[in-house]
């Protein structure tokens, strides 16, 4: 069986790529990430984005979002532009992207940085399309704001899970994924006491490259051809073979993120 992965989530349109991005694809796909979805952060980084979906067709797959920590006072403004650009084309994304809320660098912004999230959610109502939460230091509330009745029937994936098994269990009874990368490989991590314990269905695999690479790459420049060492690690955590948990971990990101 072929080994091929997917990559949900990698900011690869980054100033970190900028000299060698085309040797970075290139080495992901070597590595047998065959694609790699692009969560979009503010107004600067939508064209480099989207100029790398234009230049990797197939391969690069664009989502679209404010990132909360890049939710300042003109937000509802760079929103109103996000919106206008899913009315024409809401079918070149995979996803709504990346939201959420990030209570670790700037907790004075958490309100208007609520009301974003709600604007994207609204979204992802009305173009049926998945939401990709970051969750820093907020992930008990947002897993509460996210159980309301009011987002129930909403799918989606909270990017960059580090919580415990009870938050993952809370997680995966609203129907959203966790998105598993290199945190998974860390010492203390804490993931060894959760992936044993839930289903390999429920979760997608993600780089956040250029941030977060594994173990033996902690603290350099993270990337997409790193995912497989990822995989590994979860592999070796719950024992599911690597060619099986291709296949399911590649089923599930095609399924959530409207790719079949």
């Amino acid at each position: 069986m072929v080994v091929e992965w997917i990559d949900t989530h990698a900011h690869l349109y980054a100033s970190a790529f900028d000299e060698d991005r085309t040797a970075v694809i290139q080495r992901a796909l070597a590595a047998g990430v065959k694609e790699m979805y692009l969560p979009n952060i503010n107004r600067d980084s939508f064209s480099g984005m989207m100029q790398m979906c234009d230049e990797f067709p197939g391969k690069c797959f664009p989502m679209i979002g404010l990132h909360p920590c890049d939710v300042k006072e003109d937000y509802e403004e760079i929103l109103e532009e996000m919106e206008g650009l899913l009315k024409k084309e809401a079918s070149a994304f995979v996803a709504i992207g990346e939201t959420g809320l990030d209570f670790y660098w700037d907790k004075s912004t958490a309100p208007i940085q609520e009301r974003s999230l709600l604007y994207h959610l609204q979204w992802c109502r009305r173009w049926d399309l998945p939401v990709v939460l970051h969750a820093r230091d907020s992930l008990d509330y947002l897993i509460e704001m996210m159980s309301s009745p009011e987002n129930k029937g909403l799918e989606g994936v909270f990017h960059c899970f580090t919580g415990d098994l009870n938050q993952a269990e809370r997680i995966l009874g609203m129907g959203f994924y966790l998105g598993i990368g290199g945190v998974s490989t860390f010492k203390n991590g804490g993931l060894d006491k959760v992936l044993p314990h839930v289903p390999l269905s429920r979760i997608v695999l993600e780089t956040d490259a250029p941030y977060l690479a594994p173990v033996p790459y902690r603290g350099k420049r993270n990337e997409s051809a790193y995912l497989p060492i990822i995989a590994q690690k979860v592999s070796a955590l719950t024992g599911q073979d690597l060619s099986e948990l291709s296949r399911i971990t590649t089923e599930a990101a095609r399924e959530l993120f409207r790719r079949r």
